[in-house]
């Protein structure tokens, strides 16, 4: 999968405090591994080496993992020692070395509200799962040319313009540019 988060020492990826926040969390909810991995959906396997340090995992398997530790995508990514507002940690890096998603920050909202800085480079595409009902992006192009591919049809979006829509359904990031494209993106629920 394109959108697999790979580890990778020395830098600031969300990967760096998983391990660490997971084995944490899974132990304050009372949870095996095994029964995280029931209740996540995802493998013993998965879990053990997530604890380990030593695998990839797709950022809405964390997600997933969040949901059945009655925690929050940024309680499980974050430095648990730094303010959650201010993350600055790489989520995702495409094929294209100028293709990154870098998580800028999270706030309260009726759930969870984040702020993402993102950047495809030429040609690159973001595919992403859905999320859970009742979360919502709002993407803001700041350079380039970016085509939201949504289930219930594309939105092409040009530098200074937006869109906002239901990040409940199938959905992909397209760079449409010959350049890079620049945009950021509001997760809210």
């Amino acid at each position: 999968m394109r959108n697999i988060l790979h580890t990778n020492g020395g830098r600031s990826d969300v990967l760096a405090f998983v391990s660490e926040n997971l084995r944490r969390l899974r132990q304050r909810a009372g949870l095996s591994q095994a029964a995280l991995a029931d209740a996540s959906g995802l493998s013993r396997r998965m879990i053990v080496q997530l604890e380990g340090g030593d695998t990839n995992i797709s950022l809405s398997s964390l997600d997933r993992l969040a949901d059945a530790l009655g925690a929050s995508f940024i309680e499980i990514v974050s430095d648990p020692a730094v303010q959650r507002l201010r993350i600055d940690a790489v989520a995702w890096r495409g094929s294209n070395p100028q293709s990154h998603a870098m998580l800028l920050g999270s706030v309260p909202a009726a759930r969870e509200a984040q702020l993402w800085s993102w950047s495809l480079g030429p040609g690159e595409r973001y595919q992403a799962e859905p999320d859970p009902q009742g979360w919502h992006e709002m993407v803001f192009v700041t350079e380039g040319r970016l085509l939201v591919d949504l289930s219930e049809g594309a939105v092409a979006i040009a530098a200074g313009d937006y869109a906002i829509y239901s990040s409940a359904q199938n959905y992909a990031y397209v760079n449409l540019h010959e350049g890079v494209t620049r945009f950021v993106r509001n997760v809210v629920c």
